[in-house]
């Protein structure tokens, strides 16, 4: 069963996700309003449209976050392997466990090494015109 839902939800999360589907669900809106005066735009006219708009949302809905959390799952245990197989620190393999608070401390980290960084190479970049600027000089 997961086999075909899995099957199902990839080939209709495509399928949805291309121009002609899009050109689809707009000519279907240009057809329904069009034929809005035929019939006097009665309760029933707008009743197919909300019904059908309704159905199709909510079995996108899973259809979508299927593929998704597959997508997330697929490209999580990707970056696990680069993590693994590299200097990277392995204790990161396992974030899917740590809680909202320990993520933001981690995501504080890098922004310190990252701003670490920019100044460092701000830095190197300053002695170099300086040790440029001195050769010029004493030329």
């Amino acid at each position: 069963m997961q086999h075909f839902f899995h099957k199902i939800s990839s080939k209709v999360s495509y399928i949805v996700g291309t121009p002609y589907a899009f050109l689809l669900a707009f000519l279907t809106i240009v057809v329904w309003a069009f034929t809005g005066p035929v019939f006097h735009y009665s309760d029933t006219w707008q009743l197919v449209i909300n019904t059908s708009t309704t159905i199709v949302t909510f079995l996108m809905v899973f259809l979508i976050q299927n593929t998704q959390n597959r997508d997330g799952k697929e490209l999580h245990l990707k970056l696990d392997e680069l993590i693994r197989t590299s200097r990277a620190r392995n204790s990161f393999l396992d974030l899917d466990d740590v809680s909202d608070a320990e993520l933001q401390l981690l995501d504080q980290e890098f922004h310190h090494l990252y701003e670490k960084q920019q100044a460092s190479e701000s830095m190197r970049k300053l002695h170099a015109k300086l040790k440029a600027e001195h050769e010029r000089r004493h030329a």
